[in-house]
């Protein structure tokens, strides 16, 4: 049984916790923390029993009790968790980011490398949901030929009014930027965003939509429509096309009803009921792998690849030009 602390109790930890308990096998929560104690209280008793309270994130890794850690703290505080972990060399399963500056990502990937063991694993769950994975599958028959261009839409109902221009990259499209280059198995070399006419349901601080335009290091031409204010429903679609097909996700993905004179499909408003089973998929393959000291999901470099990819299309927003994506060389550590 995996003895798993959780650090963050918002909504998506208690999820994760709920998760963990009720739907995850081989895996227990003895700890949670989070700098709220009321809240951090609160989630405990969705573990129930004896678990442990902490408001800091740092005496929870250093709890011996713990064997591994479940990060869902804001971005900004993932790094020194992160290097803690590491130091005591606890295995890690990190909400996205990895870290909010590509610095800081490199900085944990440094550490991990040194480390001699892989301990971290990103919360890019979409690399867990069955369509997605038919159509990696699919490429990698070879039968079809080689990946040309990648179509995508992320469409979601509305945005509240903090949200702005930059978050359409960090929050919104930051699911295309790891799932796109993992399914076509390759880097990016530069990215471009173009600006549609304005939607008149947006606010001052967010342009939307927005067109983003990612080109692999081999050639591949990736567009994604960021559209957060489309007000119909969470609409995410996924078309990739190769040299003698086109492969595309199933969508709407649920059934369709026969009633009345009509034919319908429900369009839901919600990533946490179109995305349920990945996110149970990821976190039981988690800890399935802690076992055999591996980690098989997005890696410490998909999050440092994604942290930089982000920050040339947030350059791209500003400047309308196309933007380099300047990386390190990948560690050998991860090929």
């Amino acid at each position: 049984m995996l003895k798993v602390g959780v650090i963050g109790c918002g909504g998506m930890g208690r999820s994760h916790i709920d998760r963990i308990t009720n739907r995850t096998q081989g895996a227990k929560v003895v700890a949670v923390s989070d700098v709220f104690e009321e809240g951090a209280k609160k989630a405990a008793e969705i573990a129930g029993g004896d678990c442990k309270v902490y408001t800091s994130g740092k005496d929870l890794i250093n709890d011996p009790e713990v064997e591994a850690v479940l990060i869902v703290s804001p971005g900004f505080a993932h790094c020194d968790d992160l290097l803690e972990a590491i130091r005591l060399g606890k295995r890690v399963f990190c909400e996205k980011p990895l870290c909010t500056t590509a610095d800081d990502c490199k900085k944990v990937m440094d550490a991990e490398v040194a480390s001699g063991r892989h301990l971290i694993q990103l919360g890019f769950m979409r690399r867990y949901h069955k369509g997605y994975i038919q159509i990696k599958d699919a490429i990698a028959t070879g039968e079809y030929g080689e990946p040309l261009m990648m179509h995508c839409t992320h469409r979601n109902p509305t945005v509240p009014t903090s949200y702005d221009t930059p978050m359409a990259v960090t929050d919104t499209v930051i699911h295309e930027i790891d799932l796109c280059h993992w399914m076509v198995n390759d880097d990016y070399d530069s990215v471009q965003v173009i600006m549609p006419k304005e939607t008149s349901l947006t606010h001052d601080k967010c342009k939307d939509p927005q067109f983003m335009i990612m080109r692999t290091k081999s050639g591949i031409v990736i567009d994604v429509e960021c559209f957060v204010n489309c007000q119909f429903g969470y609409d995410i679609n996924c078309e990739v096309v190769t040299e003698r097909a086109s492969l595309k996700m199933g969508t709407p993905m649920a059934m369709s009803v026969k009633k009345d004179a009509k034919l319908t499909t429900e369009v839901t408003t919600d990533c946490f009921v179109l995305f349920k089973d990945a996110y149970d998929e990821e976190i039981q393959n988690w800890v399935d792998c802690a076992e055999k000291d591996v980690i098989e999901g997005p890696n410490t470099w998909d999050g440092y690849l994604a942290a930089v990819t982000a920050d040339a299309l947030v350059k791209a927003q500003q400047t309308g030009q196309i933007e380099k994506v300047i990386t390190v060389d990948k560690p050998e550590f991860y090929k």
